[in-house]
């Protein structure tokens, strides 16, 4: 297996991806996977809802190893991203998500259509 690209895997990204939205199929193999304990908690939390504290707790154990760390400077980078684009109303994690994503060089994977038309983005439905 080789790996050709990584991406920043938002929330959205996963929940298709766990539904099976034939969409998301090229990121499912043989691409890198970056993430955050913010973006695994929205999952963990979506899927106790729907599906159960154990498919929660296996899907949170299973991508724990492809999240990375937030560190103060993502933090403030990230409020003055939602800050400039405040009319969008973004959400806390998904800025950091992809100011994560932009510091780390790889695409913000979403198709939250907030993020449609932004660069460094690879939205997907």
């Amino acid at each position: 297996m080789e790996i050709i690209t990584t991406y920043f895997f938002d929330s959205y990204a996963f929940f298709e991806i766990i539904e099976g939205n034939p969409n998301y199929d090229l990121y499912f193999q043989d691409v890198g996977i970056l993430t955050s304990k913010l973006n695994l908690m929205e999952v963990h939390y979506g899927l106790l809802n729907k599906y159960g504290k154990e498919i929660a707790d296996k899907y949170y154990d299973r991508l724990l190893p492809f999240s990375i760390d937030v560190d103060d400077e993502i933090i403030k980078t990230a409020n003055a991203f939602k800050s400039t684009f405040k009319k969008r109303d973004l959400s806390y994690v998904d800025s950091i998500g992809y100011t994560l994503a932009k510091a780390r060089h790889v695409k913000f994977l979403t198709g939250d259509k907030q993020f449609e038309d932004m660069e460094n983005v690879e939205f997907v439905k």
